[in-house]
């Protein structure tokens, strides 16, 4: 039995064995005397943070950076927030007398914008968070604790909203807003390092701060006077100026009426406020209102929308090494060019088609971030830079939140409107033709440093031949057969009405006398006499196309025609019968012999070896040079009586020979100086290679060289006859082959 004295000792054994481990677990767990004091108790013993101090108190971040966490801040000094005019106007604008009447949202909003989520000391601070690792001074911004959430827009119907941003790009219309994503603002820092790796100096910093030196280390437009100061719960940053939080693009532009009429190209056309349950509920109980909320959505047909926050999102943290660029043009300037723009055909901005109006804002809009020095080397959404000069043209640039603004005096005219291609694509009576170019041609007519000639097809004219498009099934119809035909019929066409023209080949165009022929950008020829322009198919069709009008455009001219230029479905053999027949003409020797040879189809008017659809080149002895092959024994019968009938094998073979080694293989040329060399014939050696012929320009001229080195021109003032995907030409000699 234990008594009374024995319990007494062994309570006070027991007690001073657990005061013991009780003095173990704190001594073990206790806050290490060398950690720094958290962030609110370091700026506190500083003395110098009061001002700053008092808005964390009033945002209700006392306790968030008393306490343990992870985070950047950059903390202005008193004298910043007491000295710092740009403040007091960021005050001002919000119709606040002073710092003692700063609100508690205001409050909120500059400490939340100076808190960056994760502690970065100096070393770390430009280096991007890449999905693979850290990249070595590669950033620029940091997303911060700040978001500006549900506000009053206007729609376009005059209808006042509540709203909240997107987060996203519209990825048609399917991605747009993520309910868990608060589009977090960034904010901006300037380091050498980044500068130096992207090319940048302190001239590309003031260029944005004017009246901030750029020091090596600057945040937006402050200069950092100590850094890397070590807090329990991150690290802190000491500021000169207080930089307040930046707008995004679609923040911006609502405050500044210099650029309001390119506003309101997005705003009436390009953006849809659709509602949302979940911002809705969250507003609602934020606020007891019972307000519905819309989420403000910008088109899939734009390069970005300019109330995004995040960057692509393509990494989660890609906003930090990149952002948006955007060179919006003055009221003024915008004004003029639409003025003229819309005099191209559509008259009016509503009647406009909505690519067309996307494709301008586009011009405007860089997935990038475009740095002044950098406006020749840096593309735009439609792949071009821009045509502003960073030192002359802009009157407006500011950092923003989301990227870089410009505001410049000049439009930047894309080429979709300003090259040959714009001609069609702004005029809806081209409608047709614009969607054939847009198959395969856009891109090259649209090449700002080249030079075309360009013929147009009007949407009545096709019309009126029996074309017609239907949009709902993508597919062209000809009279009342829709098949795939008819689009390549018309792309044939098409490509036959464009015509590279890099020396201005064609810069004489409709003046008397000004007469020749010319390759389109198909592979096809056309000729051209003063003010009438003749295809095989115009020539079949006994039709004389003429030129109504031309215009000119940053990449060449369009011309405007009375009719289409038609290509021709006669065979080749029908058209060399036309030449050939009439006993007078240059031709008729030529054609008497292949017409009765083995080489050719009399039924199908069509060569032993020519494919339809591909091209070729009949060079035609004149009937001087048929009776000289016949002399020399390249042909059957004499000089006086031509046997265009032979009756033996070996003189059938010689005329099918003579025949064949007269036709380019796959080639069709004229003198134009393009076709330099050896070009295969149709006639073939007995191993299976095609014997060659040499087209040469001594002395600026056409001239043929047959196997035996023998030469031949070209008779120009009976050549250059068009058949199908064919140029005849007639020459003065024979070719012999080996």
């Amino acid at each position: 039995m234990i008594t009374s004295t024995k319990r007494i000792a062994l309570l006070i054994a027991v007690t001073a064995f657990l005061f013991s481990c009780k003095k173990k677990f704190n001594d073990y767990y206790e806050r290490p005397p060398s950690l720094a004091p958290a962030i609110y108790q370091q700026l506190d013993t500083r003395g110098n943070f009061k001002t700053f101090l008092s808005l964390i108190d009033k945002a209700g971040y006392k306790q968030t950076l008393s306490a343990a966490g992870y985070w950047t801040l950059f903390a202005p000094t008193d004298s910043a927030f007491e000295h710092d005019a740009a403040f007091n106007a960021y005050l001002q604008s919000r119709n606040i007398s002073g710092i003692s009447a700063i609100d508690d949202a205001t409050a909120q909003s500059v400490v939340q914008y100076l808190l960056v989520f994760n502690g970065f000391e100096r070393d770390r601070l430009d280096d991007y968070q890449s999905n693979i690792g850290w990249i070595p001074d590669a950033a620029f911004k940091r997303r911060t604790a700040y978001y500006s959430g549900f506000y009053k827009d206007t729609a376009a119907n005059g209808q006042i909203l509540t709203a909240i941003a997107s987060n996203r790009n519209n990825a048609g219309g399917i991605t747009y807003y993520v309910s868990a994503d608060n589009n977090n603002k960034y904010i901006p820092y300037f380091t050498n390092e980044f500068m130096a790796a992207k090319g940048l100096t302190a001239t590309d910093y003031t260029y944005f701060f004017p009246g901030t030196t750029f020091g090596g280390l600057n945040i937006g437009n402050a200069k950092v006077t100590q850094a890397n100061i070590a807090a329990e719960n991150g690290v802190i940053y000491i500021i000169d100026k207080v930089v307040t939080p930046l707008q995004n693009f679609d923040e911006y532009l609502r405050t500044k009426p210099d650029f309001s009429e390119f506003k309101k190209l997005f705003d009436k056309y390009l953006v849809q406020f659709i509602p949302n349950t979940d911002a809705t509920h969250r507003y609602q109980v934020l606020t007891g209102n019972s307000d519905n909320v819309y989420v403000k959505v910008y088109s899939n047909l734009l390069a970005f929308s300019p109330n995004n926050e995040n960057y692509l999102k393509t990494q989660d943290n890609d906003g930090q090494q990149n952002g948006w660029t955007m060179i919006a043009p003055r009221n003024d300037s915008l004004l003029k060019y639409m003025d003229s723009l819309l005099k191209e055909g559509y008259g009016t901005v509503n009647a406009l088609p909505l690519n067309v109006i996307s494709d301008l804002l586009n011009a405007h809009m860089w997935q990038s971030t475009v740095w002044p020095g950098k406006f020749a080397s840096s593309f735009n959404f439609l792949g071009e830079p821009s045509y502003s000069n960073a030192q002359t043209d802009i009157v407006d640039k500011k950092v923003l939140s989301n990227g870089i603004f410009y505001g410049s005096n000049k439009v930047n005219v894309p080429n979709v409107f300003s090259t040959v291609y714009g001609k069609a694509y702004l005029n809806p009576r081209f409608s047709m033709m614009t969607r054939l170019l847009d198959v395969e041609l856009r891109n090259i007519v649209t090449t700002r440093n080249a030079n075309f000639t360009m013929f147009m097809m009007p949407d009545p004219v096709l019309t009126a031949q029996g074309y017609s498009y239907n949009s709902g099934g993508n597919s062209w119809t000809y009279l009342t057969t829709t098949n795939d035909s008819n689009r390549l019929n018309l792309l044939r066409m098409l490509n036959s009405m464009v015509v590279e023209t890099p020396h201005g080949e064609l810069d004489n165009l409709g003046t008397p006398g000004f007469k020749g022929i010319i390759g389109t950008y198909g592979g096809e020829y056309i000729k051209y006499d003063g003010n009438q322009i003749i295809t095989a198919g115009t020539k079949d069709r006994n039709l004389t196309v003429t030129i109504d009008s031309i215009k000119n455009t940053r990449n060449g001219r369009v011309v405007y025609l009375n009719n289409l230029l038609y290509f021709t479905y006669t065979p080749l053999g029908k058209h060399l019968e036309i030449l050939g027949t009439p006993a007078a003409s240059e031709y008729n020797l030529f054609w008497n012999y292949l017409k009765n040879s083995t080489a050719y189809d009399p039924a199908n008017f069509t060569i032993l070896g020519v494919a339809g659809g591909a091209f070729y080149t009949i060079f035609a002895p004149n009937n001087n040079a048929i009776r000289q092959a016949i002399t020399d024994g390249l042909l059957p019968g004499t000089a006086a009586t031509p046997n265009f009938t032979p009756s033996t094998t070996a003189d059938k073979l010689l005329v099918e020979k003579f025949m064949q080694y007269h036709v380019l293989d796959k080639r069709s040329v004229i003198n134009d100086g393009k076709d330099i060399g050896s070009f295969a014939t149709l006639l073939k050696n007995s191993g299976g290679d095609a014997i060659k012929v040499t087209i040469t320009y001594p002395a600026g001229v056409f001239e043929l060289s047959d196997a035996y080195n023998r030469k031949a021109h070209l008779i120009e003032a009976q050549s250059n006859q068009l058949s199908n995907r064919t140029v005849i030409h007639l020459i003065d000699n024979y070719l012999k082959y080996n």
